[in-house]
This record gives structure tokens, C-alpha cells and sequence, in this order.
């Protein structure tokens, strides 16, 4: 009898350990599936299973427009995954419906203890109201302005560093009667966050809330918007007003604007239609202050779900995702910012200039780092519901860029003051 209790006794041991002794099954929601990412995680999976044998991963691929409804949806069911990928922007709302396992015990005893970049990291914890890591972060981004390097070559124009020398250039590169535009603004979905990483690097404002209000509306920002506005119609084409990555991507990979602004993301697209000899990536421009002031992007990670009946096989898929290796091909890939520190050697790295730049300004001292308040519940709904018609008023000359960041400002401050008293 008790040679039967203490082998019933390993038996429910090693199943509470996530079915890493034994045969286990586990879901992976990718929080942007498409022809785009799906094939590198059907690589990585077949990986991960030929290294571990005992563990199944069964991959979903959710477009990135519906995956916060989705894991709304399988968290009031009861029916989550047990690893889902995550960026920042959302990962607050999770957390707050207690969903989430916490993993920096799991980080700080294991492999990837002291390897994960620290500026992701700590993107990542202010993200939770405790402060904790609920997602290991795998990708990190920057806004970067592409140019057509060729373009500028031919006109002798340099690579701009100020907002001043970029509109310049953006005039110089103007042809309306050729259909050519030196700049492309994006004015309709997603508008916003690319114009406060605008606005904060060239006013160099060096935090988001100033005694618990915020500083979006700050003169320098408001200067920097009435800079952009100028331009429209003028040194941008005139459906700009509406635009978003959708289109904004169209025009410049088909020949019609010389620059755009979005981030690392577009890499993929824009090398396959204009290749490295034509097109380049540099940092935001600086403004007057001459400061580097970054507003980061969101960052990407994996997340292990509290509702997960194999939390140790689930862990140790997160953990292999993440490792040097899978970190590394993930990214190199993708064309983004590697979260693994030993992949910063990486040969890949050293051929990739848009990628080898944004590590530059994120490694240099210098830059300022200025993170929106993604972690707010209500921040995606004030700066894309809420704000961005008001943004394309402002381009059509309707309001004044001042009084459309006084109402930018005064939301955040409210949804601000509304979490110090939760918190």
C-alpha cells in the first residue's frame, strides 16, 4: 500500500508539473497571424516539438484587428490559450481581468535571467498596475522615417536630423504635376501615436505626466502639429487626410511620396518593393532642444494564461521563443529589435541597417525615453476613437493645433488621475 501511494504520489507530481514528464498539449495564439508571420512560427514549433518530444503546440493565427476582442471573448468563457502573444497596448486590459500568470520568478531563475533588453523589460512592468512582468518581451521597435535614398542622392539633399531640414527637403522634393510628394502624412487609423512620437521628438518634453497632468499639450508639441499641418496639400498628396498604413505604405513603395513615417514594422514591405539600394531608414528628426526624445513603441511578447492546465510546458515554449536562437530568427525575419542581448552579435544585425540604427539610438545614452501611458484601459479608445477625427480637422484647417491637444490632454489626465485612484 504505501509503494502504491508513493507511486500515485510521483504520478500526479509530474502532471502537476505541466506535463513536461508526459504528454502535453498546448494552444499558442499568434496575436498577428498572416502569410506574413505564420510560416516563421511553423518553423519554430517544429523546433520546439523535435526538442521536446512529449510537448504538442497547437498554433492559432488571430488577425492583429480582432485579437483583443478575441481574448476578451475565451476569458469570459473560461476557454483561454495557454501561451497568446501580446504587445503592450493591450497587455493593462489583460492583466486587470486577472488572466495572466506573473513570470519574473520563472525569468530570474532560468536561462533568461540578465538576458532580455532592459528597456523592453521595464516597458513591459509599467504596463501592470503591480509592476510585475506578465509577458516575456521578444520584439521591440522605432518610429523611423524611410526616405528614398536614391531620390535624395539625385537631388543632392542630405539625410535630414531636424524637423526644419525634413520640410525643407519635403518641398525640394515636390513635383504636384508629376504626381511626386517629398512626405506622406497618416491621418486617418492609427494616426495618433505616430504624431505624439512626432511631436515629443521635436519638442524634447522628457515625460508623458507632469504631476499628474499630462504634457501632450505643451506649446513645443503644439508647434511641432501646426509644422505638419502646414504641409498638407501642399508638400503631402491631399488624400493623406485619410490615410492609414494601408495606404500610406502604397504611396511610397509605388513611387508617389520620397518619405514616411511608421517604424521598423514596414521593413518586410518596403524592401520587397524598393529594395536597399533605394530606400533607407533614419531616427525621427531632433527639434530645437537637440535632444533624442523616443516615445517607444509597443512592445511585443508572449504571455503564459492563468487558465493554462500545462503552465510548465506552456513556460518552456515561452522560454524557447525567446531564447538567443529562436529570438534571433524570429527578428531577423521580421526586420525588428531583438529582445535576447546575445543576439546583438548576430551577423544579421551587422547587414541590417535599419535594425543595426534603431538599436544605436536605443543603446545610446543619450536618448530620451518618453513612454505613453499604454497601460491606461481607456487609451486606446481617447486616441482613436475619440481623437483622431479631431486630428483630421486640424489638417483640413478646421481647428487649431493647440486647442486639438488641449482635448487630447485634458482625456489623458482625466483617464490618469482615474488609475492613481484604483492603483
Amino acid at each position: 500500500m504505501r509503494r502504491l501511494l508513493v507511486a500515485l504520489a510521483l504520478v500526479l507530481s509530474a502532471c502537476s508539473a505541466g506535463g513536461q514528464d508526459g504528454p502535453a498539449t498546448i494552444t499558442f495564439w499568434d496575436n498577428n497571424g498572416g502569410p506574413g508571420r505564420t510560416p516563421i512560427y511553423e518553423e519554430l514549433i517544429k523546433r520546439f516539438e523535435a526538442a521536446n518530444p512529449n510537448i504538442k503546440v497547437e498554433y492559432v493565427g488571430i488577425p492583429s484587428s480582432s485579437v483583443q476582442q478575441k481574448y476578451d471573448t475565451a476569458i469570459a468563457g473560461g476557454s483561454t490559450p495557454d501561451v497568446g502573444g501580446v504587445t503592450t497596448s493591450y497587455l493593462a486590459h489583460l492583466v486587470g481581468q486577472d488572466a495572466l500568470e506573473p513570470l519574473d520568478e520563472r525569468v530570474e531563475s532560468g536561462p533568461l535571467k540578465g538576458k532580455l533588453l532592459p528597456g523592453l523589460l521595464e516597458t513591459v512592468r509599467q504596463t501592470a498596475m503591480d509592476g510585475k512582468l506578465y509577458a516575456a518581451p521578444a520584439s521591440g521597435n522605432l518610429d523611423v522615417i524611410w526616405y528614398r535614398s536614391d531620390l535624395f542622392a539625385e537631388q543632392k539633399i542630405a539625410a535630414p536630423e531636424t524637423w526644419d531640414q525634413l520640410i525643407d527637403a519635403a518641398a525640394k522634393l515636390t513635383k504636384p504635376a508629376d504626381n511626386k510628394y517629398g512626405f506622406t502624412i497618416r491621418g486617418g487609423a492609427g494616426s495618433i501615436f505616430q504624431l505624439l512620437a512626432e511631436a515629443y521628438s521635436y519638442s524634447g518634453v522628457d515625460k508623458f505626466y507632469d504631476g499628474g497632468k499630462s504634457t501632450v499639450a505643451d506649446p513645443r508639441n503644439a508647434e511641432l502639429v501646426s509644422k505638419i499641418a502646414g504641409i498638407y496639400k501642399k508638400s503631402t498628396p491631399e488624400a493623406d487626410v485619410n490615410n492609414s498604413y494601408t495606404q500610406m505604405v502604397a504611396q511610397f513603395t509605388g513611387g508617389t511620396v520620397a518619405m514616411m513615417h511608421h517604424n521598423l514594422g514596414s521593413t518586410a514591405d518596403v524592401m520587397k518593393a524598393l529594395g536597399a539600394q533605394k530606400v533607407s531608414a533614419m531616427p525621427l528628426p531632433k527639434g530645437p532642444s537637440g535632444k533624442r526624445t523616443v516615445v517607444p513603441n509597443p512592445t511585443d511578447g508572449f504571455a503564459v494564461f492563468k487558465g493554462s492546465k500545462n503552465p510548465d510546458a506552456a513556460w518552456k515554449f515561452v522560454e524557447f521563443l525567446t531564447s538567443a536562437e529562436s529570438n534571433g530568427y524570429w527578428n531577423e525575419k521580421v526586420g525588428q529589435i531583438p529582445a535576447n542581448t546575445d543576439v546583438r552579435s548576430a551577423e544579421w544585425i551587422q547587414k541590417n541597417a535599419a535594425v543595426k540604427m534603431a538599436l544605436g539610438v536605443l543603446e545610446d545614452p543619450a536618448t530620451v525615453l518618453v513612454p505613453a501611458p499604454v497601460y491606461l484601459p481607456e487609451y486606446s479608445s481617447i486616441t482613436k476613437t475619440d481623437t483622431e477625427p479631431l486630428y483630421q480637422k486640424v489638417l483640413l484647417g478646421q481647428m487649431s493645433a493647440q486647442e486639438f491637444l488641449d482635448q487630447l490632454a485634458g482625456k489623458l489626465t482625466t483617464a490618469q488621475q482615474e488609475w492613481e485612484k484604483r492603483k
